[in-house]
């Protein structure tokens, strides 16, 4: 914006012709093979903690057309990407989803039983106990959306069979499909019990947004923050609360989607908060109006919208031999 509040375009910095250039190849989605020589296609990847972590629509309405079943990734848990697809990119473009598969790992899950991070590779089922309060919780945003579930327990060679019983015994106390998911070792092999799983949980339902586009801004966060964070309170800093009561009173503006900017290692807006805190309020420290994608950003807490990035990149691991062979990539 300029200093009169208006907003600044790119037609405003003449960079109009750049950007149709550089957009001319980056519109179309890129087809990959996996290892197995499947088709994926990669478009997008933005992180569902500072943005809506969606691929494109354009590589979605892609692959509806190319296959009779179409499994798109949200970024993080149900509380960010799950709710972004959902309550953005699905409202947006008027998509249906017919399931949600919610990933879990034991280890994770330990961890939000109060195991340090350098412990949850050993055995531990009362920390598992207290733990899958956290997958609960996020299986609970799923039904918020009116949509069945199934969990897929992403395996590591630690764990046990114990947990991993106790975790089955769960599940179907809890009435909810669970299928071991072992890609990483075996293959698309180790994917065959979560794909039968999938296929028969598949329902033909209408899915509802926790809001309404049409809705109030701060009815907006205050569904997400209850219903989807589980907070019992939401606090403003003064700015913040400024910028959204004069975005609010825009008629072109208040009808954006809101995407918050929230920490994903806490079901709260404190990363060190783990598990499912009874009581806690959600932060919003300052807020960005996105006018492209149409998005009221809300940044809480101390999320910071630069992602980390290791020291030293990947690109300083990556070679390839004399016969051309390519080694180092991910």
């Amino acid at each position: 914006y300029d200093y009169d509040g208006r907003p600044v375009t790119i037609k405003d910095l003449g960079i109009t012709g750049s950007l149709m250039v550089l957009l001319k190849q980056a519109l179309k989605p890129n087809f990959v093979q996996t290892l197995e020589n499947n088709l994926m296609l990669v478009h997008g990847g933005p992180f569902a903690n500072i943005a809506h972590g969606c691929n494109s629509v354009i590589a979605t309405r892609l692959a509806l057309k190319l296959a009779d079943y179409v499994v798109t990734e949200a970024g993080f848990g149900a509380d960010l990407g799950a709710e972004k697809f959902l309550d953005i990119k699905c409202q947006e473009e008027g998509l249906n989803p017919n399931l949600v598969v919610v990933v879990a790992t034991s280890r994770a899950l330990k961890y939000h039983g109060g195991v340090p991070v350098a412990e949850v590779s050993k055995e531990n089922i009362e920390a598992l106990r207290i733990g899958v309060k956290n997958l609960e919780r996020h299986l609970n945003t799923v039904r918020a959306f009116k949509l069945p579930a199934v969990v897929a327990l992403n395996r590591f060679a630690s764990d046990s069979e114990a947990e991993i019983a106790f975790m089955k015994e769960w599940a179907a106390a809890q009435n909810v499909p669970l299928a071991l998911s072992e890609v990483f070792t075996k293959g698309s092999e180790g994917g065959v019990e979560l794909g039968e799983a999938v296929l028969a949980s598949l329902q033909d339902v209408k899915y509802e947004p926790i809001y309404r586009t049409d809705e109030d801004l701060f009815t907006k966060i205050e569904k997400i923050c209850t219903r989807v964070y589980g907070a019992s309170g939401i606090e403003y800093a003064p700015e913040a609360r400024a910028e959204l009561e004069r975005i609010n009173r825009d008629p072109v503006y208040r009808n954006f989607y809101v995407c918050m900017a929230k920490t994903p290692n806490s079901i709260t807006d404190n990363p060190k908060i783990f598990g499912v805190p009874d009581d806690h309020t959600i932060h919003n420290k300052e807020v960005r109006l996105a006018t492209g994608p149409k998005f009221v950003i809300c940044l809480t807490g101390t999320i910071m919208t630069m992602p980390g990035l290791p020291k030293v990149p990947m690109a300083t691991k990556i070679t390839m031999t004399d016969d051309g062979t390519v080694d180092g990539i991910m």
